[in-house]
This record gives structure tokens, C-alpha cells and sequence, in this order.
């Protein structure tokens, strides 16, 4: 029973096969009626997608009372569940199976679904954009590093080329655009470089932290990112209100989005009922209790029609 087979029908009402679906059934994802202008995200379906379906119990020789969960046989054909998008898929029964019955609960972990496959996402979509930070970051300290133990040697050749160039081209100025910078940069002093170079690592390594406690789900990675991106809002409104670039406003967007989604979502500093609450939620969405309540009656699942 795939997820298009559910789709458009309302609760209590008869689907193609003649069956009644229960309120339930009927909210699994990918099984609802999307509304217009409102598209919804289904994050198992995302995940099927990516990794396929779990299945369990494809190489039982048999299928027991218990075993409705995960595997049930009609006509002929054992339909499996899948543990994350809740899809039916019918197989034949295997020809020389290995096990003599699916695996029971104690032996199978469940695959996320619901809001903590929601959070792992985007929680990794935050990890990898703040592993461009660090990557950009750390590169800038190591070529300031490099700099202040050459500066002398850059320094005269930097200037030799910029007279080189505003005596053949002419309009050539230190005092505006990137050879403004690149002057003001080769006439720091060498502790100032080293300080420079010193305050980027430290910036790229907490950029780095935050990355693998964000991809590994640690709340305290979620706080720490909340405050450094919060920390730096002032300063990147004052360079853009200084001067205005595309690169700027999408960092600047970049980074309030992720703000206000982690103040929400992750309801963090107690608001929207804080942690415990976001735990009361994770648990509810995870387990087989949650797998419970989105499992259709015994005898609702189609039946094939009979072949001609």
C-alpha cells in the first residue's frame, strides 16, 4: 500500500479498495491532501527517498500473531511495513529464507520520524553551513599567519606592484576599493597581524565545535550556535548599514534564520516550554509507541484484485 494509494481521501470514508481508514492512518505522512499555497514537508518521505525504505522481516520463512507491526500476509503476499514513512510494500514470501521469523522489538532500532527527523535535517543543513564558516575562517588565519612571517618581503612587493600599476594603468588607488584594504592590511603592524590571525583560528574553531555538536544533535552545541550568531548580529547589520553587498544580506539572512529556528523549534532558554517539552515531543514522535498509533487495523490493508 504506497503512500499515493492513501492520498485525497478524507477520514472515515471509503478508499479505492472498499476499506475504512481510521483518523490515524489517515495523517501518516505523505497521506494527506496538501493545501494550496501551504506545502508541507514530508521528512520520512525525504528520508525514503535518500536510503530507501526499512523494511523488517524480509527474510523470515514465517510470520507470527506479533509480528502485525511490522509484516502481515494476504493472498499470497507478505506486506511489509516500513519503519519511517509507514509505506505497505507487497513482496513475494522468500524462497530460502535464512531466519524462521522477523526479528523482534528488542532487536530492531527504529529509524527517526517526525520532528526528530525534522531537527537531524535541518540541524545538518546548520552543521554544514557552519562548516563553510570554518573552512573559510581557518583558511584566513593560516594566510595571515603566513603573511605576518613574510610581511617585509610581501610588503615591498606588494608596493612595487602597485606603483607598477598606477604608473601604466593610472587610475589605480590605494585609497579606495581592495587595494585599500590590501595597504591598510601590509601596513599592520606584525603583533596586530598575529593578533588578527590569532582571533580568526579562535573564531574557525568555534565554528568547528559547533559543527560536529550540531551534526551529532547535542543540545548544548544548538545553545552555543544560538549565541554566536546572536553575538555577531549587531556586527554585521553595522557592515552592511557601512556598505551593501549581496554576500552580506544572505549571510545576514542565513544567520537569523538559523537564530529564530533554533529559539523556536528547539525551544530554547525555556521559551515555548523549553526542553522538557521538546523532549515530551521527541518521545511522542519516536519509538514504538508512535509506531503504534500510525498502524492500521487488522484487515485494512488492500486486497489485489483478482488476476483475469
Amino acid at each position: 500500500m504506497t503512500d499515493e494509494g492513501l492520498e485525497a481521501e478524507p477520514p472515515q470514508e471509503p478508499v479505492e479498495q472498499g476499506l475504512s481508514l481510521p483518523p490515524e492512518l489517515a495523517r501518516l505522512p505523505g497521506t494527506e491532501r496538501t493545501k494550496r499555497f501551504r506545502p508541507k514537508f514530508r521528512w520520512e518521505l525525504i528520508g525514503c527517498g535518500l536510503h530507501g525504505h526499512e523494511l523488517v522481516g524480509t527474510d523470515a520463512a514465517g510470520v507470527r500473531t506479533e509480528d502485525h507491526l511490522l509484516v502481515r500476509e494476504a493472498d499470497g503476499l507478505r506486506w511489509y511495513r516500513c519503519l519511517r514513512c509507514d509505506s505497505w510494500l507487497p513482496l513475494a514470501p522468500p524462497i530460502s529464507p535464512p531466519n524462521r521469523f522477523p526479528p523482534g522489538r528488542e532487536e530492531i532500532t527504529l529509524p527517526l520520524r517526525g520532528r526528530p527527523l525534522r531537527n537531524r535535517y535541518v540541524l545538518r543543513l546548520i552543521a554544514l553551513d557552519r562548516v563553510v564558516h570554518f573552512v573559510v575562517l581557518a583558511a584566513l588565519g593560516i594566510a595571515i599567519f603566513l603573511f605576518a612571517g613574510h610581511q617585509k618581503d610581501l610588503r615591498g612587493d606588494y608596493l612595487r606592484v602597485l606603483n607598477s600599476l598606477q604608473s601604466s594603468v593610472g587610475f589605480v588607488s590605494s585609497r579606495n576599493g581592495f587595494f585599500r584594504e590590501i595597504t591598510h592590511l601590509v601596513s599592520l603592524s606584525t603583533t596586530k597581524l598575529y593578533l588578527y590571525g590569532a582571533a580568526f583560528s579562535a573564531y574557525a574553531a568555534i565554528n568547528a565545535v559547533e559543527a560536529v555538536g550540531l551534526w551529532r544533535e547535542k543540545r548544548w552545541a544548538e545553545y552555543l550556535t544560538f549565541i554566536e550568531v546572536t553575538l555577531l548580529l549587531p556586527l554585521e547589520i553595522y557592515e552592511l548599514a557601512s556598505k551593501i553587498s549581496y554576500l552580506k544580506i544572505g549571510a545576514l539572512v542565513i544567520n537569523v534564520v538559523v537564530m529564530l529556528y533554533l529559539l523556536w523549534a528547539h525551544r530554547l532558554f525555556g521559551f515555548r516550554g523549553g526542553g522538557s517539552v521538546d523532549r515530551i515531543q521527541h518521545e511522542r514522535d519516536t519509538g514504538w509507541g508512535a509506531l503504534e498509533r500510525a498502524t492500521p487495523l487488522t484487515g485494512q490493508l488492500p486486497r489485489l484484485p483478482p488476476v483475469a
